[in-house]
């Protein structure tokens, strides 16, 4: 398990606190639904982990779970919930078999939901040390995102030096990560982003070419781009753009699917159940047959339907912590929040004008 550099706090360490504040939503709705509540802080079981948490990474997905329409989140926690997925923080109790990790110990880790707290207790498999090159708040900014662009890229794409890879999103979490991970395969890679304030990110994060679909043509570009189709094409976006992606593959691409963002609201807070269930139908269907013939793939995944797959995990982290310590990545730009502003810090990731991550501070 990677563990390198386990930074330790300068101060004693205080006894645990008995209560903590977390975010609970009860029933599915818009922003009003994100309840402040407190609660008792549980102790660590035997092979956990009690963190205080610094920092709280905010994803699209936190959104889609308050709405109700997060499919693993019904099945495996139903209502009420905490979202998230990410926080950073300080180990302040350990279980008795967890021998490795002193209290004090600087830590980021992943969370099955929960994370929209002051205090979380997580399975130490699922802890990480925080790479001394960030910031709590970036290390809150990197499980989530890079683990999601890795397994995309390594794990499923498997790019090769050269190729063409587009992505969609550029300018956000999952986007940036992927056009970082993407150059240290050694891609030419295009970002394809929704605003001229994005342009910028795009670039900083290693985009060989950017795509302004606010102004430009997006697949007129993409065609001049990459006349022959692109070898790889990641999509979140859904039923807006997964056709004509498909359509923008060279013979033996592959498309990457994993989210679909313009089924959701960009204001309000709850879905449009008219519109969600026209981009449902609309949705492409991909024959097997055609693209056998056309030997085109496309490939998908959710991340929190891998959580057991510990063996990814920690081969996943353990890379992106070598490349962020070799200076090859970076945790990407970060905007802070205090947890009781968390209904603001939903409202502008929907708009789809954030860059980067949203943080929050418990």
């Amino acid at each position: 398990m990677f563990n390198a550099s386990v930074q330790t706090h300068p101060n004693p360490i205080p006894p645990p606190p008995t209560t903590l504040r977390k975010v609970v939503v009860h029933k599915a709705g818009g922003h009003d639904r994100l309840q402040l509540e407190t609660a008792d802080v549980q102790q660590p079981g035997p092979a956990e982990v009690l963190i205080e948490v610094r920092a709280i990474g905010v994803n699209f997905a936190d959104s889609i779970v308050r709405m109700g329409l997060y499919a693993s989140a019904k099945e495996l926690v139903g209502w009420p919930i905490t979202p998230g997925f990410e926080v950073s923080g300080v180990v302040i109790g350990t279980g008795s078999a967890v021998k490795d990790l002193p209290l004090g110990s600087q830590v980021f880790a992943l969370t099955l939901f929960g994370g929209y707290s002051s205090h979380v207790v997580v399975d130490r498999k699922y802890v990480f040390a925080r790479p001394p090159s960030v910031s709590f708040e970036q290390a809150a900014a990197i499980p989530a995102v890079f683990m999601t662009a890795w397994y995309a890229l390594f794990e499923l794409a498997h790019p090769r030096p050269g190729q063409k890879v587009l992505v969609h999103s550029a300018a956000g979490g999952v986007g940036g990560a992927l056009v970082q991970l993407a150059k240290v395969a050694g891609c030419e890679v295009t970002g394809v982003v929704g605003g001229s304030h994005k342009v910028e990110t795009a670039k900083r994060d290693g985009a060989d070419h950017v795509i302004d679909k606010s102004t430009q043509n997006l697949w007129a570009e993409a065609k001049r781009i990459a006349p022959d189709g692109f070898d790889l094409i990641l999509d979140a976006n859904g039923v807006t753009t997964l056709s004509k992606s498909y359509d923008h593959l060279r013979r033996a691409g592959k498309l990457v699917v994993y989210g679909f963002h313009s089924m959701m609201p960009k204001s309000g807070g709850k879905p449009n159940w008219p519109k969600l269930a026209t981009d449902v139908l609309r949705t492409p269907r991909f024959n097997p047959l055609k693209m056998t013939n056309e030997s085109k793939s496309v490939l998908a995944f959710n991340l929190s339907y891998l959580f057991d797959r510990t063996d990814l995990l920690e081969l996943a982290l353990g890379e992106i912590a070598g490349w962020l310590a070799a200076g090859r990545i970076h945790a990407p730009p970060v905007v802070t929040y205090p947890l009781a502003d968390v209904a603001r810090a939903h409202a502008d990731i929907e708009s789809g004008r954030t860059v980067g991550k949203l943080i929050l501070i418990p």
